[in-house]
């Protein structure tokens, strides 16, 4: 993936607020509902919410800018702590690194059998080596010593990709990508395992791929267990006269139908219209919030003035 700054059009030294900010325009221009005619829509909506998974997080973020982790959130390798940094690792296609070792000996080789009886006791196998240039590169039995084969990586899907499945790609540490289909209804933390997509070795069953599943924060919905809530934008006139407004969900938009005199913050409950599960799907609330025009509008503050002048009341009252 990208860089997660670049994705969203924020410099590195951007605020939490200034990427929160870019994070919704841009969730909601890209939205899959609001592109349903371009193909390439659902894909830069995945994108972007990679991106805020990374620096819409203060830790994830402090761990990116130090180099710690990715643009996809998985650890960089770091280096061997203690390690001689004039060592080299080479990487065969087995997945083993080959480690070079400097015995010191003269040309008697004197001191190279000390150290192989030290490497045979830490590994219970045998070393076997042959002098090279002045240098001793030794090959080690594994004998009883187990070898973990699996992969794990981290994917983050949003929450239609979640709810309703799809195919995802997922770069693994060595490089190599893969299309993953994610199946319908999956949870955050779920883990997928694809059988022999990990590391191979000589003389072993090839490992497995565990892939250890994150959502996305939405734009719109906060999920709360198999119930969804979202804020509603309503316009001072919707409020006071009443009437339908449109609703998205996770399928189909829908009308609501307000009555009149709804103030702001009342809560409508959508049965059906959270989360599907198979025993019962989770609700959606809907949570009505009044939206001012931008700008002054004469109009409006002279009715404001001549209303409140006739009908003037206190909704603080009980506060005292």
């Amino acid at each position: 993936m990208r860089d997660p700054y670049e994705v969203l059009g924020v410099p590195r030294g951007a605020s939490a607020a200034a990427i929160k900010s870019a994070y919704r325009k841009l969730a909601k221009k890209h939205h899959p509902d609001n592109n349903t005619n371009d193909p390439k829509s659902a894909a830069r909506f995945s994108e972007i919410n990679s991106a805020n998974e990374i620096i819409g997080d203060e830790d994830k973020r402090k761990q990116f800018d130090r180099g710690e982790i990715d643009a996809e959130g998985k650890p960089r390798f770091q280096g061997f702590p203690g390690g001689d940094p004039r060592g080299r690792a080479g990487r065969p296609a087995g997945g083993f690194e080959s480690y070079t070792f400097r015995t010191g000996g003269g040309p008697g080789g004197g001191g190279g059998a000390g150290f192989e009886e030290i490497l045979n006791s830490m590994f219970g196998g045998a070393a076997r080596g042959a002098r090279s240039g002045g240098g001793r590169t030794f090959e080690f039995d594994t004998g009883g010593i187990g070898v973990d084969l699996d992969v794990n990586v981290a994917m983050t899907v949003s929450l239609e990709e979640a709810v309703n499945g799809g195919e995802k790609r997922v770069r693994l540490p060595t490089g190599k990508e893969l299309n993953v289909k994610i199946p319908a209804g999956v949870t955050a933390g779920q883990q997928i395992r694809l059988k022999g997509q990990g590391e191979t070795a000589p003389g072993h069953p090839p490992g497995d791929l565990l892939i250890t599943i994150g959502i996305a924060p939405h734009p719109f919905f906060k999920v709360e267990g198999s119930d969804l809530r979202i804020d509603l934008p309503i316009t001072l006139y919707e409020a006071v006269l009443g009437g339908k407004v449109r609703v998205p969900t996770l399928g189909s938009p829908v009308e609501l139908s307000l009555p009149k005199n709804t103030s702001s913050g009342r809560t409508f409950r959508l049965k059906g219209k959270g989360l599907p599960k198979a025993e019962e799907a989770g609700d959606l609330f809907v949570t009505t919030r009044i939206i001012l025009p931008d700008g002054n509008d004469g109009e409006l503050e002279a009715l404001m003035k001549k209303w409140r002048d006739g009908h003037p009341y206190n909704p603080r009252s009980d506060f005292g």
